[in-house]
């Protein structure tokens, strides 16, 4: 057995002992996001430090607990607050809860993340679905020795998000009137933002939004199997040529002035998994 899977084993004894139920989605909640949690029917929840080889969340606007319970009656298991590699953790650290919820029998993960905007039609507040991504962090959680309980050792990538998840979220926006759209999302170490010559840069690249988050976690779920669900909140706007100073404090406020959008798109979602409690 590796190390990760010992790990992965121990995390997941430690949480069916206190929680035995089967999940079927597993939430990441980004930055200035984590008011989620307040939609769910807590059963079990506990601070990361005390969840086995679980890192400490030091991220602005990260609660650090992990919180087991349900919406609409479906048992999912959230995480309030994620682990990035700006953060001192290797891609293997912040990555292992992903591999702990899918053992515990999730089969749908739900990304969300706080961003900025590169496409000039992008609004702070928006909502951008994300269909694809360009990894700028030159790391990946898939490096070192391949255990194949986990998958293949070249997981294939050509969507990894799930595109009939994509539709349901925009639609879902267009029935409650608010801005969202199709976007790639460029992920890149941090902590600190981009300079003007960066931001031109990855505009050219493709990207539309830019963060320090979500693509290790992707990554590790394509290589599982598991069907993705990412959606990002623009907190900031990329010109470079009118840029403005960005804020780490403001980033998590533009994040939960628009958390709304993301409750509403999250429990449709979770709805259309389950058309009998959706109606009543």
């Amino acid at each position: 057995m590796t190390l990760l899977a010992a790990q992965v084993d121990e995390a997941c004894d430690f949480l069916r002992e206190r929680w035995p139920v089967r999940p079927q989605v597993g939430i990441i909640l980004g930055t200035g996001l984590g008011g989620f949690a307040s939609e769910i029917e807590v059963e079990q929840s506990w601070p990361y430090d005390q969840v086995p080889h679980f890192p400490t969340s030091t991220a602005v606007g990260h609660r650090g607990h992990l919180c087991c319970g349900r919406v609409m009656d479906m048992p999912l298991i959230t995480m309030e607050g994620r682990f990035h590699l700006y953060e001192g953790y290797s891609p293997q650290q912040i990555t292992l809860p992903v591999r702990v919820m899918h053992r515990l029998g999730i089969e749908l993960l739900i990304v969300s993340n706080a961003s900025g905007g590169l496409h000039p039609n992008l609004r702070v507040g928006d909502i951008v679905v994300i269909d694809g991504h360009i990894n700028c962090m030159f790391a990946n959680p898939l490096i070192g020795l391949n255990d194949p309980i986990y998958g293949p050792r070249f997981p294939d990538m050509s969507r990894p998000y799930d595109p009939a998840l994509i539709e349901q979220s925009l639609a879902i926006a267009r029935r409650h009137e608010f801005r969202a759209s199709p976007g790639t999302y460029v992920s890149v170490v941090g902590p600190n933002y981009e300079t003007r010559a960066e931001y031109r840069f990855y505009r050219k690249l493709g990207g539309d939004v830019i963060g320090m988050s979500t693509v290790p976690e992707v990554i590790v779920a394509a290589q599982l199997g598991l069907k993705v669900l990412a959606i990002s909140t623009v907190t900031n706007v990329c010109r470079p040529d009118c840029l403005t100073e960005t804020d780490g404090h403001e980033v998590v406020a533009a994040a939960a002035a628009a958390e709304s959008k993301l409750h509403v798109i999250v429990r449709e979602i979770l709805g259309n998994m389950n058309p009998r409690r959706a109606r009543l």
